[in-house]
């Protein structure tokens, strides 16, 4: 299956150490501050706002209950997209912002796949990224299927409280440590029966009864009908429609053993456990009263234009490294290449005072730079130039609420704290670059409050980078800057650099090829897919800035570009090339790299990096994802991110790159930039549907019949073929670490991963074990493994290290993320007249340490029965004579 790109390929790159910045607080029992945002490309519809309002308005009231009446919705946001015609009743944002919206409103990719759900990247308890409802599925009637404020609470415990499905759609049955055949549920109190559905007309379908074969339980089509009455209060995580439903599992009804995400991820932990230790329930007491004490209150909101105010520091210390000059290349390039036209756009100057150079001027040339500062002294007062980009914005009758300011600066202040209430209050949105070690921390505080901080180093790169990852908000892909190359070498004299630059088909239009450099114009050389040649004398060079100059070649040609840069001068220089591009066509959604904002870290704590690749909402598969993470002083690492739902990564084939971040270079602020390359037709998309979503319920049963639910679109494959291949940029960053050693001086401190993904059966009279774990987290390679076997659940989880131990000395570990085979016979175990096995993994490394345990693995082997003979839920194996012929085990670690 092939899905051509004209529809829309969207690439996210999420890079950061943390989650991103949620306007959500928790005061006195109530959420204030949720901010559900709909997508500029869904058309004007006032149902679909009527329809959120009630979704949410019944979803306070089962949230209060559900939480023993601790939480409810007070306050909620409804951004209403720029493409939708104003009304009085819509208010200005302020920092309310679709890349930060708690909930987005927006199509699929393709014509299915309606389910809603929460975007994870991280680990149990942790803060998800948004939960996406499609505008069908909000306008049609869900209730029998989902239900509809029920929904809302299912999805807000993964991205509130980061807790997992209590389902398995690839494993639906598990022999429980009763040995009875049960559906992967939560509790084990709801009542129904497996089935295959053979023939479906109308509401009404024939059903057979589930055969099992000799590798699972069941056969592949079988599935779980819930009765449509129930006594069952939990769980929330499994099935939020069923009417008795009205609670999360706990300690009474929790079954640890069954194979479920939120088991996997959370070490057995009950989803109630892991919600009371979260940040909102620490320090609040359930409310007296018996009901929410008041329904939900809804602001309506919509941006009209883009309105930017340039902060630029000149203070003395802008002198050093050429950081004033470099500042100027940067905002020139940012307001012709990033900006859209007809934006509003201001500049404003500081040292120890601060000027406005220009009120806010409609982007249409060059006349917005002209005033870009040429010298630097003085000192630095941050909150004086914030206060003069106020003014810039007021003066030109623009409200400062929704408008953002571009604050760049190197120095020291410890006084910006003074101003950040005046900075609430105005409801701007604050930006900031912090170039070198002086700058002041406080910067982080101040955009963390309201909008994102980047660190730019000494070198031109840098500033570029950073500037070049402020751009649009408002979630419509077409008007933001894509940046293709970032490249920045210190070139001998009279020597060339060569290089490429992939511009694939849904991309191309006003097309920058910028090249800078520090002493001499270079000797430049570019050419387009079709053999199509450019010179040094077709860059027009700036008069306001020198040495930069810029190639738009109209609509940029699909495929790759080559391009040569020679050091005309006799010494070392640095030479640049930077690459943006927009969407081919206002119809064709292109592919952007976009991200999130920066958090902190205290060595030895784990750090992860993320990077999200999606076309539409569809995860890209296949590809080479790298991350580069730079220090103060210019080190670098680079990361190589993985997908292979281990180690860091939280689950396989999603999406998500993932890795750990080990290799500190002492504390201070670290950088992050991202690159994400399809090539070879390697990238695939994945048509699974998504993870952490509310479940489908194909139907129930009713008097002893079943009755469909409207039946949802299938995909006949799990991937499809991307049609092209792609290179794309982005920068993220600065994450802040503290207490971490001085380069050269690392004590061990980290152990291998923990193994999450074990799997276990059997193959003839031996256990297979498949691994390839980390010396330090999903790094290197393991020294040996630890492997227990034992018959009981509890007693492998719970007492690993009192269980029959598999010996492992022919076991060599390969590096992480290779995979390697391991058998072994179930001895001290006879495989007879027995149900199943229980196998658990430690990994250890160079230095002795060692690993947590794995999860649990289940491997056992059934004779085929009858088709009159197969169990129904709860019936004892012994009863139906199970006997295991073979025991397979596969673990995948990292």
């Amino acid at each position: 299956m092939v899905l051509t790109l004209n529809v829309i390929l969207f690439l996210t790159l999420h890079l950061l150490p943390g989650m991103k910045s949620s306007m959500v607080n928790l005061i006195n029992n109530g959420y204030d501050g949720t901010v559900i945002a709909i997508n500029p490309s869904v058309p004007e519809d006032e149902k679909l706002i009527q329809d959120i309002k009630e979704m949410v308005t019944e979803a306070s009231t089962y949230l209060f209950h559900a939480t023993k009446r601790r939480v409810y919705f007070r306050n909620v946001s409804i951004l209403i997209p720029m493409t939708w015609k104003s009304k009085s009743e819509y208010l200005m944002p302020k920092q309310e912002a679709y890349d930060q919206a708690d909930v987005i409103v927006a199509n699929p990719y393709l014509k299915y796949g309606d389910d809603p759900y929460t975007l994870q990247q991280g680990k149990c308890g942790e803060k998800g990224q948004y939960i996406h409802f499609t505008p069908n599925f909000l306008l049609t009637n869900n209730l029998p299927i989902y239900g509809s404020g029920r929904v809302f609470v299912h999805e807000w415990a993964h991205l509130r409280w980061g807790i997992f499905d209590k389902y398995n759609v690839d494993q639906p049955f598990y022999i429980s440590r009763r040995n009875t055949v049960e559906a992967t549920r939560c509790s084990i109190h709801i009542t129904g029966i497996n089935v295959v559905f053979k023939k479906c007309q109308g509401g009404s379908c024939m059903t057979r009864p589930c055969r099992g074969d000799s590798t699972r339980l069941y056969e592949a089509k079988c599935i779980f009908i819930p009765e449509k009455s129930q006594t069952a209060r939990e769980s929330i995580m499994f099935m939020q429609s069923l009417h008795s439903v009205t609670e999360f599992c706990t300690e009474k009804t929790h079954d640890t053993e069954a194979p479920n995400l939120q088991n996997k991820m959370c070490n057995g932990r009950t989803t109630w456990d892991v919600i009371m230790d979260s940040d909102d329930f620490q320090n609040i007491s359930p409310m007296t009263e018996m009901n929410p004490p008041t329904h939900p209150t809804f602001s309506l909101l919509k941006s009209k234009q883009q309105v930017v105010c340039l902060l630029f520091d000149k203070s003395g210390s802008m002198n050093s490294q050429e950081r004033l000059f470099r500042m100027n290349q940067a905002a020139e390039l940012h307001l012709i290449q990033i900006i859209k036209k007809g934006s509003l756009v201001g500049m404003v100057t500081f040292d120890s005072v601060a000027e406005i150079q220009n009120h806010l001027t409609k982007i249409t040339d060059d006349n917005v730079y002209q005033n870009l500062p040429q010298e630097a002294d003085g000192g630095t007062s941050i909150c004086r130039g914030l206060k003069a980009g106020f003014q810039a914005v007021i003066h030109s009758n623009q409200s400062t609420s929704g408008s953002e300011i571009i604050l760049l600066t190197d120095g020291e202040d410890n006084e910006i704290n003074l101003c950040f209430e005046e900075v609430k209050q105005s409801g701007e949105i604050i930006h900031t670059i912090a170039l070198g070690p002086s700058a002041a921390k406080e910067l982080e505080t101040l955009s963390d409050m309201t909008g994102h901080c980047f660190y730019a180093n000494k070198d031109i790169n840098g500033f570029t980078n950073a500037f070049s990852r402020i751009s649009s908000r408002s979630g419509s892909i077409t008007q933001q800057a894509i940046q293709l190359e970032s490249k920045a070498l210190t070139i001998t004299g009279g020597k060339w650099i060569n290089g490429t630059v992939p511009v694939d088909s849904t991309i191309g239009n006003t097309t920058f090829f910028v090249v800078t450099w520090t002493i001499q114009k270079p000797e430049i050389l570019l050419q387009d897919p079709q053999g199509k040649k450019y010179k040094t004398s077709d860059f027009k060079e700036d008069k306001l800035n020198i040495r930069s100059a810029y190639l738009i070649p109209g609509i940029a040609e699909t495929g790759t570009w080559t391009y040569s840069l020679l050091n005309n001068h006799a010494s070392l220089q640095m030479q640049m090339l930077t690459v943006t591009t927009r969407a081919r066509s206002p119809t064709t959604l292109l592919v952007i790299a976009t991200g999130q904002s920066q958090n902190t870290a205290h060595y030895p704590n784990l750090l992860i990096v993320y990077a999200q690749v999606s076309q539409g909402f569809l995860p890209v598969l296949g590809i080479n994802v790298t991350a580069i993470i730079e220090t103060e002083d210019g080190h670098q690492v680079t990361l190589e991110l993985w997908d292979n739902g281990a180690g860091a990564d939280t689950v396989k084939n999603d999406g998500i790159y993932s890795r750990y971040f080990t290799d500190y270079h002492g504390s201070g602020r670290y950088s992050l930039k991202g690159h994400a390359q399809a090539r070879n037709n390697m990238a695939r998309l994945s048509l699974r549907q998504q993870q952490n979503k509310a479940l489908y319920i194909p139907g129930y049963v009713e008097n002893g019949k079943i009755i469909r639910n409207p039946p949802r679109p299938g995909v006949k494959d799990d991937v499809a073929k991307a049609e092209t291949d792609f290179s794309r940029l982005t920068s993220r960053g600065p994450f802040t670490v503290s207490g971490a050693p001085p380069t050269g001086n690392h004590p061990h401190v980290f152990p291998p991963a923990k193994i999450t993904d074990v799997e276990a059966k059997f193959k003839e009279d031996h256990i297979q074990l498949s691994t390839a774990p980390g010396n330090v987290l999903d790094k290197g390679k393991a020294n040996c493994y630890i492997i227990r076997i034992s018959k009981s659940f509890l007693d492998l989880r719970e007492d690993f290290d009192n269980a029959a131990l598999v010996t492992t000395s022919s076991l060599i570990p390969k590096e992480a993320s290779s995979i390697e085979n391991f058998e072994f016979k179930s001895e001290p175990f006879k495989i007879e007249n027995v149900t199943k096995f229980y196998i658990a993994v430690q990994a250890i490394n160079e230095v002795n340490i060692t690993s947590e345990v794995s999860n649990v693995a289940q491997a056992a082997k059934f004779i085929p029965l009858p088709e009159d003979s197969v169990p129904a839920l709860g019936t004892k194996i012994s009863a139906i004579s199970l006997a295991i012929f073979v025991l397979v085990m596969i673990l995948s670690v990292f």
